[in-house]
């Protein structure tokens, strides 16, 4: 029903950057809140960084002042421009969408097939 497509990810030396893309597609009606998440080898999933519809934004502690997440409405996309990378930024990255289906009124969760960001010299 909805499909998210990640794209973005790759290998990148210290102190580099790379932008992730994400965009949605299927029977879609509406979308809120869209976010990044990621999971390093051995260690739980984590939020990375999260935007709602309105455009208020929430980052992760460690990634605060490097990262910038960003949304295009019309498109159904999220962005995640990630500066300075260090090497324990590495992982699989994830985006995350609340979906509203079309003829629906429930909200759902959907998540995509992951994009790997290796941070290495």
């Amino acid at each position: 029903q909805v499909q998210l497509v990640e794209s973005g990810g790759g290998l990148v030396q210290p102190g580099g950057s790379l932008r992730l893309s994400c965009a949605a597609s299927g029977s879609i009606s509406s979308v809120n809140a869209m976010g990044w998440y990621r999971q390093a080898p051995g260690k739980q999933r984590e939020l990375v960084a999260s935007i709602a519809s309105s455009g208020r934004t929430n980052y992760a502690d460690s990634v605060k002042g490097r990262f910038t997440i960003s949304r295009d409405n019309a498109k159904n996309t999220v962005y995640l421009r990630m500066n300075t990378l260090k090497p324990e930024d590495t992982a699989v990255y994830y985006c995350n969408a609340r979906v509203v289906l079309t003829l629906s009124s429930i909200e759902r969760n959907y998540w995509g097939q992951g994009t790997q960001v290796t941070v290495s010299s």
